[in-house]
């Protein structure tokens, strides 16, 4: 239905004649005086109202109106006046991703955006609103990385407005508003002694889960949830198809690896004797828990690494009862560097230093894109320059290079 203006200040009145005619009646003119209507996608009839000698401005917004629609532009006038808050908890509640990854969104977006802009309409926010709740957060003493996710989130959930017809534009696309820059980090990997001297320090039902970090690439969450069935001790393989997750902060589900992305990994000879020699001094344990949700179907697995009362590991009671203390009698910093992933990083050094192909080792360490592989520990790989080097010698015979060097005819 097409849009019109209307007249408020002209009015209908029957005639003498009985017949009906518009008189105008200026004089009796109250309040805005021409009202743009039109009909909206969604069946419902729209408005604004315009003061006296203002119809060209009415016409001008209702043909926009018009041609928004027309070209699937279209965002209601009043859309925007939904609050971040009130747009953010509908937003969260309709992800589908995994239990863990919404807990983390919806702690992070409740404790560092909603209490700083929830009570504003999403129509209102400019980038300078953005800027300046990017400043608070790094006043906070938060760290970049921290912050970076906390504004990507922020960033979704306007994104989302924008493709409901919330809101015209993201404001954290505008080109004045910055992501937190990441401080370049290089991964140092750890020596093999310094890897042994903590193996040293953990007791003796944990010590064989350095061995399949360091020696398999899993993660912490996936060597707890390995179980004797995922192993093919014949053809040396390991198959990573689960992995032990916490939900509300300390109740554990089993999930599959991050990314879902489950994949096989080759198992090493001195692995593999490692996990043999683990189960005869720790049998396994049937180990049943909820799969994915903490009210998903029960899943049962005979896993090679529990606690000593027959529990599953939780990362928390780990890390602060067994791994620090086994980083500390190493003498080893307990910092965010050397938590169980530091095994992963010596890992894919090794593997690197021996010539593997990043290809091969995405998917060993399971990686959604071999690119990302080759972001993180390009620097670990052997310089182009003695590859370079060591390929031409192989070509050239040793007597051809006897007497040194020979010179070009011109001098070069």
């Amino acid at each position: 239905m097409a849009g019109h203006i209307q007249d408020r200040w002209y009015k209908t009145e029957a005639g003498a004649d009985g017949k009906l005619s518009r008189t105008p009646t200026d004089r009796h003119g109250v309040g805005l005086r021409y009202r743009a209507r039109y009909i909206g996608p969604d069946g419902s009839e729209k408005s604004k109202s315009f003061p006296d000698r203002k119809k060209r401005d009415a016409e001008r917004w209702l043909a926009n109106i018009e041609a928004d629609m027309s070209r699937g532009d279209y965002v209601a006038p009043d859309a925007g006046k939904v609050t971040f808050e009130q747009y953010a908890t509908e937003w969260m509640a309709s992800q589908i991703t995994d239990p863990l990854t919404r807990e983390s969104v919806e702690s992070r977006l409740r404790l560092h955006a909603i209490p700083h802009m929830g009570t504003r309409p999403l129509a209102s926010f400019t980038p300078s609103h953005l800027r300046v709740w990017l400043r608070t957060l790094e006043d906070r003493g938060l760290s970049a990385g921290y912050r970076r996710g906390i504004f990507a989130h922020v960033s979704t959930v306007f994104t989302a407005a924008v493709e409901d017809r919330v809101i015209r534009e993201n404001p954290c696309r505008a080109r004045s508003v910055k992501a937190p820059r990441l401080e370049p980090r290089k991964v140092k990997p750890w020596s093999a002694e310094r890897m042994m001297a903590v193996r040293s320090g953990l007791p003796e039902r944990y010590a064989a889960l350095v061995n399949l970090a360091a020696g398999c690439g899993l993660r912490q969450g996936e060597t707890f949830g390995l179980a004797v069935e995922d192993v093919d001790f014949a053809s040396g393989t390991l198959h990573v198809v689960r992995q032990v997750k916490l939900l509300q902060r300390h109740r554990p589900v089993f999930a599959p690896p991050k990314g879902g992305k489950e994949r096989d990994v080759p198992l090493p000879a001195s692995v593999a004797r490692a996990l043999t020699e683990h189960l005869k001094r720790c049998p396994a344990v049937r180990i049943t828990l909820p799969w994915k949700t903490l009210d998903g179907p029960p899943v049962t697995a005979s896993l090679f690494f529990t606690g000593s009362a027959g529990l599953p590991l939780n990362r928390n009671r780990f890390n602060d009862r067994v791994w620090r203390p086994a980083l500390r009698a190493a003498e080893v910093e307990t910092g965010r560097d050397n938590g169980m992933h530091a095994l992963r990083h010596f890992y894919a050094s090794v593997l690197l230093d021996a010539g593997e192909s990043i290809k091969a080792l995405s998917e060993y360490l399971g990686h959604h894109d071999p690119g990302f592989t080759l972001r993180t520990y390009t620097h670990l790989m052997p310089s182009s320059g003695s590859r370079t080097r060591a390929a031409v010698d192989r070509v050239f015979p040793e007597e051809a290079t006897a007497d040194g060097p020979e010179t070009a005819p011109d001098g070069s």
